[in-house]
């Protein structure tokens, strides 16, 4: 029969806890004393049961002097770690400072200071340096003019649409009134006139028509 893979897990069963513990605990020790012998290892193992029971395997004098020297090793890796972190921290600062240093000294010969002992090729440098900056310079100017030209033409045509709609909007008032005062004027003219009509009995060539103008 194939062996079943072991749920990494506690073992709920006390009886076959305790199984379990004596057979992989002598397994252990086992493992421990064939790796000392077959590989002059200095091995120490110490394991406490669940019930607090003590047991321990060193292929040396006494475990003590082996856990003294795990935590003289342990010492000594902590100290070189600080050495190295404080070198490295050392390094890291002159190295900035030094990066500081040469910022510091570019600054002050772009504003025309301390180039009493830079070479031609060194000026050369710095004058092409500061001609390219100086267009960079202008090109960004001139890329914020561009912008802020768009800016007030936009905003002139928003003006003109505005101004265009109130003028519409002013003509259509003003007519609108002179179409209402015309209304008006034609009423008034209609009630000052007059129509006047006789009766006449006869035959139609013998009707005539009278115009009375409107008594004043």
């Amino acid at each position: 029969m194939v062996r079943g893979k072991t749920e990494m897990k506690r073992i709920e069963n006390a009886t076959s806890r305790q199984v379990t513990f004596s057979k992989r605990r002598n397994g252990l020790l086992k493992k421990a004393f064939e790796l000392s012998v077959l590989c002059d290892a200095e091995v120490a193992l110490i394991i406490f049961s669940p019930r607090g029971k003590l047991y321990e395997f060193s292929s040396s004098s006494s475990i003590p002097k082996t856990v003294e020297r795990y935590q003289k090793r342990i010492q000594d890796l902590g100290s070189n770690h600080k050495r190295d972190d404080n070198s490295q921290s050392k390094d890291e600062t002159y190295a900035l400072a030094r990066k500081i240093e040469h910022l510091e000294i570019s600054t002050r010969k772009m504003l025309g200071e301390g180039l009493d002992a830079s070479s031609i090729e060194e000026l050369q440098q710095l004058e092409n340096q500061l001609d390219r900056s100086l267009m960079k310079i202008r090109a960004k100017k001139y890329q914020l003019l561009r912008e802020e030209i768009e800016k007030l033409k936009e905003k002139e045509r928003n003006l003109i649409a505005q101004n265009k709609m109130l003028m519409e909007k002013y003509e259509m008032q003003g007519r609108g009134i002179i179409a209402r005062t015309s209304s008006e004027l034609d009423i008034d003219n209609n009630d000052d006139m007059e129509v006047v009509t006789d009766l006449f009995i006869g035959p139609p060539e013998t009707r005539h028509s009278k115009k009375f103008s409107p008594p004043n």
